[in-house]
């Protein structure tokens, strides 16, 4: 399979590079093709270098073009790739009254692509905000009579928008869609589903040996209170990058994600005040002497986080071992935040909804995960990526936001323990008067505007920290959006991610 895969990858960049030379409309259907497939890894630097020439030279084509769906790819995919686009673009769409018109209501695949493109406004970007109402109406409108495979597209779409889904599973649904496209390029799909295939059977490796370390884990700690999920812990680290050279990230960051939610758990659901003073006091002396300051039945649990820690030390190379040091950094933050939240808490204290966005965006630990993520991910783990990422930038504290107000909706919905701090949701209710219907719709306003920076940041920041940005703010924006779509908290109530998991793991794209 690895022979037949290499093969086909010769084929498909000879492709690429032929398409360059060809329309700019072509080589952007291409490009779109091979993300969608989840087989654009092999081709990044031929991708980036096609983009950025576009970029630079805007293409007649381009100038002149009356296509919805080609000029929406170029907005979208250069927007995506770090590149910054006017919306002017779409000037040219819009009718005598400055709206978008209304012949454009039966070109279903150009309404598509303009949605999925106005999902990367930066904020107060009114002519996308204008996009995506007017899609969004005209695609409800159209989904009753559209067919295989358009209407899978375009319900996908309305729950999370292109740019916000996980890239894997994307591939898992394109992958069989794709094969029934009119003059799809066989070569193509046949080294998608390979290359899956590949994948996969990694995948379920690591799932393998990260069950095995948890079961002696969590027996080991015997902390019956906090959540036993370890599929849903790696599917975080899964959700940033699940190429094949990030295989000892995951398997790092997965570990992380564990450790932290032993954590999280302690403080919010087990543990007294007097003992969370004591959990960061020795947090932040970081030293198995601290030991002795922790009720007995946190010992194992605290004597274990520092092994681990350990551990990923040792397997690190020497230039890399200065991510454990800011990662460790960021882990005794965290515990900074519980301790806050448990403050709130205990002092029955309701905070402002923009003090408690504050707080929780941070506790929400996507912050802190971002660091964590770039530990053993070879080339992106610059040490000028860990000084960037520790300092929270606007874009990782608004994927923190992401996490929180999407969490907050969908526990509002469920409700919530007893000993959790007020959430967005009813500290807007609260400071406003207004019902939880009402909090809700403006904590989700809240949540579009905090994409909204991730997607400013991904145009400011340096090209050389791009990479660093899209695993964390990008990548783990996504992946909240899976684990809360339509409300639900698929963390916490693990039955909700169960067909999503099976499709990704197990049963791969349809034949």
């Amino acid at each position: 399979m690895r022979e037949r895969a290499d093969h086909l990858k010769g084929q498909v960049a000879l492709k690429l590079e032929a398409i360059k030379n060809m329309g700019t409309g072509d080589m952007l259907m291409l490009v779109d093709t091979l993300e969608r497939l989840g087989i654009d890894h092999h081709f990044r630097k031929d991708i980036d270098l096609a983009l950025s020439q576009v970029h630079r030279e805007e293409p007649a084509e381009i100038v002149s073009s009356h296509d919805l769906h080609i000029i929406s790819l170029y907005f979208r995919l250069l927007r995506q790739h770090g590149l910054w686009v006017s919306t002017d673009v779409f000037d040219k769409f819009k009718d005598g009254t400055g709206k978008f018109s209304q012949s454009l209501s039966n070109d279903v695949r150009g309404l598509l692509s303009l949605y999925n493109a106005a999902h990367m406004a930066t904020p107060f970007e009114e002519i996308l905000d204008q996009a995506i109402v007017f899609t969004r109406k005209h695609l409800e409108a159209a989904k009753g009579k559209l067919r295989p495979p358009m209407s899978e597209q375009v319900n996908r779409a309305l729950a999370i928008p292109l740019p916000r889904v996980m890239p894997r599973l994307e591939a898992v649904y394109y992958i069989s869609e794709y094969q029934q496209e009119e003059g799809h390029d066989t070569e193509i799909l046949e080294l998608a589903r390979l290359d899956y295939a590949l994948l996969q059977s990694l995948h379920l490796k690591e799932l393998r040996d990260l069950t095995l370390w948890w079961r002696d884990m969590y027996k080991e700690v015997n902390l019956p209170y906090t959540r036993d999920r370890i599929v849903e812990m790696y599917f975080w680290a899964f959700g940033v990058s699940h190429a094949e050279d990030h295989s000892r990230a995951r398997m790092i960051h997965t570990k992380i994600v564990a450790l932290t939610s032993l954590m999280d758990d302690t403080y919010d659901v087990h543990a007294t005040f007097e003992e969370c003073k004591k959990v960061n006091e020795a947090m932040q002396r970081w030293d198995a002497s601290a030991v002795s300051l922790l009720p007995e039945y946190l010992h194992a649990l605290y004597i274990r986080t520092l092994s681990e820690f350990k551990e990923f030390e040792d397997i690190l190379e020497p230039h890399e071992k200065h991510g454990v040091h800011y990662t460790i950094k960021a882990y005794k933050l965290l515990s900074t935040f519980y301790l806050k939240e448990a403050t709130w808490v205990h002092g029955n204290h309701i905070p402002s909804c923009r003090e408690q966005l504050h707080l929780s965006g941070m506790s929400a630990g996507l912050p802190m995960f971002s660091v964590a993520a770039w530990m053993g991910s070879g080339c992106v783990a610059t040490k000028e990526a860990f000084e960037w990422g520790f300092g929270i930038p606007e874009m990782l504290r608004a994927c923190g936001e992401v996490g929180r107000l999407l969490n907050d909706i969908a526990s509002y919905k469920k409700g919530k323990n007893k000993k959790d701090v007020a959430s967005t949701v009813e500290c807007y209710m609260k400071e406003h008067g207004c019902t939880g219907e009402e909090a809700m719709a403006e904590c989700a306003a809240m949540s579009e505007h905090a994409w909204r920076k991730i997607n400013r940041g991904c145009m400011e920041i340096k090209p050389i920290l791009l990479p660093a940005a899209h695993l964390a703010a990008v990548n783990l924006s996504r992946t909240s959006e899976v684990f809360y779509v339509g409300g639900l908290d698929a963390y916490t109530f693990g039955d909700k991610l169960k067909d999503i998991v099976t499709s990704i793991f197990l049963k791969g794209p349809a034949a």
